[in-house]
């Protein structure tokens, strides 16, 4: 696969500026030397239009900057958390493993296998989040996907895993697997249908929802029906959730064949699927606030940055910005980093402008090069 550094622009006039980052392993001068410290290469960036602007608002141009690989040599990285001071944690889901990777310098410190995890197929150790000393982490086991939570302090060592929530559908295929804390102090989780479409509309299913619960795994206080942790459903594989400003969920979902969608996620709505896919019309069904032809997303983790969603494209290697007006597209999507890094997987705003970008060429699907699997830091605006 190539990654060209030089992509051409399609939308408006948004440069890529690559500069050379403080990384561990990440640099590739010449032995001997010393890294550059602002040498800057520029690139154009490809953006590829979908959907239509709000009514009467002006294209909202934004662009990314590269700051470089901050660390590399991950294997099937799929889940990323911030801790308190600044450090990220990284799931691998195949090697069942996570590691603490310096915000600083890059270093890898590895943690060690999380006992319990079965990975197969889409399956695996995957999305992470933490939270008050602990560590949470939605796993395939053997018998179901699920939501454990480890003690994690001094001494880089992780406690036994305690059940949070068990009991979500597994399958080879749309297992989910992404969590987060939302603004009300709630734990969040997207789950998949596993390929049994019926399980999207079943809302006795965990499968193909969006739940909301407490940190110890209790349906969350307002939920739409009282003992549930089912608050969205009609959803077909959610791997991305964020929130904007005004504490509006998003969330960005596998479509089949035809269009991949994100979404503005209201408590107890319908999101379609299997009975519409994408924009539909459709009494009884949310349509979503943008769509993407399955060949230019695939999309995994989101984020909200600078006013806009970004989104990491699996298939369509590439980082879509989606800017918002309100609940509303304030303009068309632009997409960044077009086949330069490969598959992506996981987006996490840093502040201030700041994102952390996890690519996905080691998960059997991506075709490695040197240095595969990396964490990128960038800036955006």
């Amino acid at each position: 696969m190539s990654r060209p550094a030089v992509v051409k622009a399609l939308w408006g006039a948004a440069v890529l500026v690559l500069v050379a980052g403080c990384s561990s392993g990440g640099a590739e001068d010449p032995p001997g030397t010393a890294p550059p410290t602002s040498v800057t290469a520029t690139a154009t960036v490809s953006a590829a239009p979908s959907g239509s602007p709000a009514p009467g608002t002006a294209p909202a141009k934004g662009g990314a900057a590269a700051k470089g690989t901050h660390t590399e040599g991950l294997k099937s990285p799929w889940g990323l958390a911030a801790l308190p001071g600044g450090d990220l944690l990284v799931s691998s889901r195949d090697e069942r493993t996570i590691t603490r990777v310096d915000g600083r310098t890059g270093a890898k410190t590895p943690l060690g296998v999380v006992p319990g995890v079965v990975p197969g197929g889409e399956g695996g150790l995957m999305g992470l989040a933490v939270r008050d000393g602990w560590v949470y982490a939605y796993l395939t086991a053997e018998s179901d996907n699920r939501i454990v939570r480890m003690r994690y302090g001094d001494g880089d060592r992780l406690g036994a895993p305690e059940p949070v929530l068990t009991g979500i559908p597994k399958g080879v295929v749309h297992n989910g697997g992404r969590i987060a804390f939302g603004p009300d102090g709630m734990l969040y989780a997207g789950t998949g249908e596993t390929g049994r479409t019926g399980l999207a509309q079943d809302r006795a299913s965990l499968g193909g929802k969006i739940l909301r619960m407490t940190p110890e795994g209790a349906p969350a206080p307002g939920n739409p029906s009282a003992g549930s942790v089912v608050y969205s459903y009609g959803h077909r594989n959610v791997q991305g959730i964020a929130w904007d400003t005004a504490g509006r969920l998003w969330a960005a979902e596998f479509g089949q064949n035809t269009w991949d969608e994100l979404n503005l996620i209201e408590s107890g709505r319908n999101y379609g699927w299997p009975e519409v896919e994408g924009r539909a019309g459709r009494a009884g069904f949310v349509d979503p606030v943008a769509q993407w032809p399955t060949s230019e997303a695939s999309p995994s983790g989101i984020a909200y940055a600078r006013g806009a969603i970004w989104m990491a494209g699996l298939r369509g290697e590439r980082l879509w910005r989606v800017p918002l007006s309100g609940t509303k597209l304030a303009a068309d999507p632009e997409a960044f980093l077009t086949e330069e890094y490969g598959r992506l997987r996981t987006v996490l705003a840093e502040g201030g402008g700041r994102l952390w970008l996890v690519t996905s060429e080691t998960d059997t699907r991506g075709t490695p090069e040197e240095g595969d699997d990396r964490i990128l830091r960038l800036e955006v605006s």
